[in-house]
């Protein structure tokens, strides 16, 4: 799978291409059958299948315009590339960056320049609910009567009556329900960067973790967590504090610290993999660090439980 970055970098295919659009935040079981259905349609037209995404994310870009609160992102871009490859459905991603100026492209404007002139889309498969240009004017009924074009569109997945989206997940996460945002992603939700040092507090107190480094974005998940960490050493469970750690810090960073069961050894400079499976409890803020290192080793404990369970 290429992938392309930037206006600049745009892909020729002077064969045509099927295409699709959007911001496949979670790359879930909803992105996943627009995927497969492009997939098929690409092959039975002989064209490569290109996904157009957005970064930052349309609704970033306006909340940090009008000073509003970020909302939340499920997966960084690398992540997110990561998972369309996985998919085996995409010859070619293009990355386009989302700004005032590429906000203020009109819907026909969009559709020539980049649908017509950068990717000869011949084959363009959208979700239900998919808007496009300045004042998001552009819709699937104006796609629809371009010429030499043809265009569709998917109907919604459901799982258990409700819509599989980005925000149905999100919510999913926010509450803590894991198992409930994993039947509408189709796998384990998962963060990963690399581990950098930090401020040692875990090693002091018997419990070393491994400060694992995020794309800043705003993330839904808060807690403690059992989680799986996969890096050089293969994959092993483990405990994980999601947050702002209060106790210890007056930051509003979140940050993602890892302690792996049955681990000794060097972790920093390696990328981790962390897949959330089991929430534990909500973050707190206590007393002294007594408190803290008693309430960790309790974590510690219910974490082996549950894996043993």
């Amino acid at each position: 799978m290429n992938v392309w970055f930037g206006q600049t970098q745009a892909p020729d295919f002077p064969q045509g291409a099927a295409v699709t659009i959007g911001n496949f935040d979670g790359v879930h079981l909803g992105h996943r059958h627009i995927l497969q259905r492009l997939k098929e349609e690409a092959q039975s037209r002989g064209l490569p299948a290109v996904a157009i995404v957005f970064e930052p994310q349309p609704q970033e870009f306006f909340a940090r315009k009008l000073g509003r609160e970020l909302p939340y992102r499920l997966t960084p871009l690398r992540s997110k590339l990561q998972l369309l490859r996985d998919t085996g459905c995409l010859d070619a991603v293009w990355v386009l960056r989302f700004n005032q100026a590429f906000a203020d492209i009109g819907a026909q404007a969009f559709i020539s320049r980049l649908l017509r002139q950068s990717l000869n889309t011949q084959y363009l498969l959208i979700g239900d609910d998919f808007r496009f240009g300045t004042g998001r004017e552009g819709d699937f009924a104006m796609l629809q009567n371009q010429r030499g074009m043809v265009v569709e569109r998917t109907p919604s997945v459901m799982v258990e009556n409700i819509r599989a989206s980005s925000t149905a997940i999100r919510q999913a996460l926010s509450d803590g329900r894991l198992d409930y945002a994993k039947k509408l992603l189709g796998h384990d939700y998962m963060l990963s960067g690399h581990v950098k040092h930090g401020a040692k507090l875990g090693r002091t107190i018997g419990c070393p973790t491994a400060n694992v480094q995020l794309a800043q974005y705003h993330y839904a998940l808060s807690g403690v967590f059992v989680v799986e960490a996969e890096g050089a050493f293969g994959k092993k469970r483990g405990v994980a504090s999601f947050g702002f750690n209060p106790t210890v810090s007056a930051s509003r960073r979140q940050k993602l610290e890892v302690h792996v069961f049955d681990f000794e050894g060097d972790l920093y400079g390696q990328r981790l993999n962390v897949r959330f499976l089991h929430k534990l409890r909500d973050e707190e803020k206590f007393d002294s660090i007594d408190a803290l290192q008693a309430q960790i080793w309790a974590d510690m404990d219910a974490a082996r439980h549950w894996v043993a369970a």
